[in-house]
């Protein structure tokens, strides 16, 4: 791991830690890095359902943490304190490096806009995001919001003409514009106001989603456990009732169907929403024995790929390899 990110990861350590209860790595302790050019699949687990889960390794990450749909059956899921990204195929179970990200990057939530070929990434605790070409693998934008530990930049959701981003530890959100040509231009800030601006605890704002439309945006608040909506023209925020989620962290829009994932919980909650999105209804918690701390999902049909984070083992964590788990939604 380079300097910059060891200072990045350095400077939170207590922060997380103090407020997760997760182990810190110990002195000099590093994970394993195997090759990152050969795509792994571990052993498919059995679950007392009638179906099967099973996992994809990411190889050579030395951490994990969002994840993006792509094309057909292709995802792409991030290195979190790497910045490397991978691109990998959720029916063929592999994955390998695609992105070999320059120094100093973090990779957190992310999208893929696929009819302009970009993929949006939140680079967490540098403050910034940055957008790459997803046919050249280049660098296309680098933004700064904020300052390096001063801006959480966690998620990011697409909407028609841009790509909307939260911040954990400010009650704000960041907005990149793209153009018809597909190019991204000056970003914008938006001040959120009402409950889901509250800052109570070490990381609020976290996941992100939005209507097809891009007129009503959803966010998690992992501090509250709630999910609330978001006014993208205001900022104004709305409580959506019945939806109670601790530790909760990505979230997945499809209509009126809402996905959460409970990082430490080791679970998803999947939510019916009502026609205004003010409240929800819990329909179904999806467990597995692979999840290992997830902590953002896509949805391929009728399939989560969730990515596993294993905070459990540090921060930065410890563990030897970091799988996308594939679940039924």
């Amino acid at each position: 791991m380079n300097r910059s990110v060891r200072r990045i990861a350095g400077l939170t350590l207590a922060l997380l830690c103090l407020s997760t209860g997760w182990p810190a790595t110990p002195a000099g302790a590093h994970p394993a890095k195997p090759k990152k050019n050969s795509a792994v699949v571990l052993p498919t687990a059995t679950s007392a359902k009638p179906r099967q889960d099973s996992a994809i390794v990411l190889p050579g990450a030395t951490s994990a943490e969002g994840i993006a749909r792509g094309a057909g059956n292709t995802f792409y899921a991030g290195d979190l304190f790497a910045g490397d990204i991978y691109r990998g195929d959720v029916r063929r179970k592999t994955a390998e490096l695609f992105i070999d990200a320059p120094t100093g990057r973090m990779a957190l939530g992310m999208k893929a806009d696929l009819p302009h070929k970009l993929l949006f990434v939140a680079g967490g605790f540098t403050g910034h995001a940055y957008v790459y070409d997803i046919r050249t693998r280049a660098t296309v934008a680098d933004y700064t919001f904020g300052p390096a530990n001063g801006s959480v930049v966690n998620d990011v959701t697409l909407v028609p003409g841009g790509a909307w981003f939260t911040d954990s530890v400010q009650p704000k959100l960041y907005f990149v514009p793209v153009d018809a040509s597909g190019h991204p231009g000056p970003f914008t800030t938006l001040t959120v106001t009402g409950p889901a601006a509250a800052l109570t605890g070490d990381f609020n704002l976290n996941g992100i989603a939005a209507t097809p439309n891009g007129k009503t945006l959803i966010v998690a608040h992992t501090a509250n456990a709630s999910v609330y909506t978001v006014d993208p023209k205001t900022g104004a925020s709305a409580l959506i009732a019945g939806v109670s989620v601790p530790n909760v962290d990505g979230i997945v829009l499809r209509g009126h169907r809402l996905w959460a994932v409970q990082n430490t919980s080791n679970q998803i909650s999947r939510f019916t929403l009502s026609a205004g999105f003010s409240s929800g209804t819990l329909e179904k918690v999806i467990t597995s024995p692979l999840f290992e701390v997830p902590t953002t999902a896509a949805l391929f049909g009728d399939t989560l790929a969730a990515v596993n984070a294993k905070f459990d083992t540090g921060i930065p964590p410890t563990a030897s390899q970091y799988e996308v788990v594939l679940v039924r939604a």
